[in-house]
């Protein structure tokens, strides 16, 4: 007799770690990009906004800099912040803003620079370069979850009112602000952006009322300028001098060019004009341009006046690590001239903007990753889930969370980094993209600008290395688990859909009544009649196939075999009284089995066919395949049918002589 508590076994119920398993999996899906934010892939019957509220949503990120990049820009560059932040200004109105213009008009999608050197650099060249980009835009919006939440964190413990407790356990804090923000993604979460509206708008109004307060005790103590002023001559003697410093010194300053490549990022959710299209977004593409110039003007006047405020009226001391202003020149002054009330109001708004700008970097990394690497055959199925990608960059966002030990300050040189290699690599992108087109003055433009930006990412790096340490992870990371994946999923179809011309048609339903329908793998180098003749010659002799049996020559002509999946379009023609179907695609033997299946559906007969063996060693003609898309012909062709179809009596037979 069997009781009910023998039968309650863990076969019929499902174990915890296949509970765990089915949770992880439960959002997987074929469609990347879901969350409202950077590099989202939005359906096209999704409702789009005004390009001035996407501002907003991409100003949680860019605006939100305000909270820490006033005490960075004087800590690096002491009483020559306001000079260096006028260098700043004018790259970013001169430079990045036009670079970015004309990204927004070739790359309308959303995409980015990084798309455009994928389509200007060719086949593995340009995936690679790719990949590497990759790895620098993931330090970018990693680094961004990290650097706000501690900046949160600083805002939060500086506070009068916070508790004692919390004082000396920054990095604890920190680590909380990053759990709770991964909790809120891993149960699901949409990036609203009524609330970034709200948000934005609140956190620029209390900044005008900050600097206004601060520019006002500056007009009303002449004497502040003045001291400002000899001190500035103390210790850099000339103007001369001083303008050569603040060159020297504004590439630490870069984290004020964070908002570009996010702005081009979010363009798809830019609602354009009625008669906009997919092929030629007019309308979006012109709010685009909107959203870039007035953000760039607003961050330009937030830039200079808070770095002249902070400047002018904090000690120096005060922004040194440990100090009242470090990580939050601009709510030091909150508190210091409108009082505690107002300057926790500050606070929270800062915090909050803060945590968003958080949730919006993790949104563009969930969106980011699925966006290439599926498409590269280089993604782990477990990567088009959102819950493991979550769990992945949290466990890398607490690490670098310690290892910079929550400090604001030392966070911005690879936060920096990152911004600087995508904006310098955007620049490159349209100068490449001019001289395509012919427009040589763009060109010379565009070069000029680009050996401006390189010099700023060279000099950043020189003098702060650790964005490149942290970088260099991420593109090791994303390389490694690329390769692994790319060669796990070699044995799949990868034909995304397999359509036959008219010829190429009539020739495998001709040959179907017969009720036979043998092909014979034939290299596409070779297309003398003579050698088509000797090949059929060959094979009828090696594998017995009857003179009375006709065949049909497949050829697979490999274009670019860095590509995963495509469609395939087959072509019939004559060589003499030889029937060839012909292909390009990326892989011959994939190609040849999706061939064999699709013949089998449309003419309901079980296709043979018939290949030589590879000549040479078997390992290098495997490493051949995976990289260019042919080798080991023979045995692969017949490894993806086996793994395609897992009944044998429907399998292609694949003879080999």
């Amino acid at each position: 007799m069997v009781t009910a508590a023998e039968n309650d076994t863990p076969d019929n119920e499902p174990s915890a770690k296949r509970r765990l398993s089915s949770w992880l999996l439960a959002d997987i899906t074929e469609e990347p990009g879901g969350h409202l934010g950077p590099h989202r892939i939005t359906p096209k019957k999704e409702h789009r906004h005004p390009w001035w509220k996407v501002m907003c949503l991409t100003g949680v990120d860019y605006f939100s800099t305000l909270g820490y990049q006033p005490g960075i820009a004087a800590l690096a560059a002491g009483t020559l912040a306001p000079l260096a932040t006028i260098v700043l200004i004018l790259l970013t109105i001169f430079g990045a803003l036009p670079v970015y213009r004309r990204v927004a008009r070739e790359s309308p999608h959303g995409e980015g620079s990084i798309a455009m050197l994928e389509k200007l650099l060719p086949k593995w060249r340009g995936k690679i370069f790719v990949l590497v980009l990759l790895g620098f835009a993931a330090t970018d919006f990693l680094i961004t979850m990290t650097l706000s939440a501690a900046d949160a964190t600083a805002h939060l413990i500086e506070n009068p009112f916070a508790p004692t407790f919390l004082s000396g356990h920054t990095v604890a804090v920190t680590l909380v602000l990053l759990a709770l923000l991964s909790a809120v993604f891993l149960r699901g979460f949409t990036e609203a952006i009524g609330i970034a509206v709200g948000l934005v708008a609140v956190y620029l109004a209390l900044n005008l009322v900050v600097i206004g307060t601060g520019l006002w005790h500056i007009a009303t103590a002449p004497s502040l300028v003045t001291d400002w002023t000899r001190a500035m001559s103390t210790e850099h003697g000339n103007p001369a001098m001083m303008i050569l410093v603040a060159l020297i010194v504004f590439p630490k300053l870069a984290l004020g060019l964070s908002g570009f490549e996010t702005g081009v990022a979010v363009m798809p959710q830019i609602k354009g004009d009625r008669d906009d299209t997919e092929e030629n977004p007019e309308g979006r593409i012109r709010g685009a341009k909107r959203l870039l110039t007035t953000a760039a003007l607003i961050m330009s006047g937030f830039l200079l006046t808070s770095s002249l405020v902070t400047t002018i009226l904090i000690p120096e001391n005060e922004f040194q690590p440990g100090g009242a202003a470090n990580g939050r020149a601009l709510a030091f002054l909150a508190h210091d001239y409108l009082g505690q009330i107002f300057g926790s109001v500050y606070d929270l708004s800062t915090i909050l903007i803060l945590w968003f700008a958080g949730a919006s970097a993790m949104a563009g990394l969930l969106n980011l990753v699925p966006r290439y690497l599926p498409r590269y055959g280089m993604a782990p199925s477990w990567a088009r889930a959102v819950r493991p990608l979550v769990l992945v960059f949290s466990i890398i966002a607490i690490t670098v969370t310690v290892y910079f030990d929550a400090n604001v300050d030392a966070q911005s040189s690879a936060y920096a980094t990152g911004v600087l290699v995508l904006i310098s690599s955007a620049t490159v992108a349209v100068a490449l993209s001019a001289r395509k087109h012919g427009a040589r003055k763009l060109f010379w433009g565009f070069s000029f600008i680009a050996v401006l930006f390189v010099y700023t990412t060279i000099a950043n790096i020189v003098e702060r290395p650790d964005g490149v340490k942290v970088a260099s992870f991420f593109i090791a990371a994303i390389l490694v688990v690329s390769l692994l994946s790319r060669i796990s999923r070699a044995f799949e179809l990868r034909a995304t859909s397999v359509e036959f011309d008219e010829t190429a048609l009539r020739f495998i339903t001709d040959a179907a009544k017969e009720g036979y329908l043998a092909m014979v793998a034939h290299d596409a180098e070779h297309l003398d009649e003579n050698q088509y003749r000797t090949k059929e010659l060959q094979q009828r002799a090696d594998s017995n196939i009857p003179s009375t049996e006709s065949i049909i020559f497949i050829e697979v002509n490999v274009i670019d075999s860095s590509d995963f999946s495509t469609d395939l379009l087959i072509h019939g023609r004559r060589r003499g009284d030889h029937r060839v179907l012909w292909v390009n695609s990326p892989a011959v033997p994939n190609t040849i089995a999706a061939v064999l299946l699709r013949t089998r559906d449309l003419t309901g007969v079980i296709p043979d066919v018939y290949f030589e063996w590879s000549e040479g060693n078997p390992l290098t003609n495997l490493l051949r395949f995976l990289f260019i898309g042919e080798g080991e012909t023979a045995p692969v062709t017949r490894e993806v049918l086996r793994r395609a179809e897992p009944h044998r009596s429907r399998r292609p037979h694949v003879h080999v002589g």
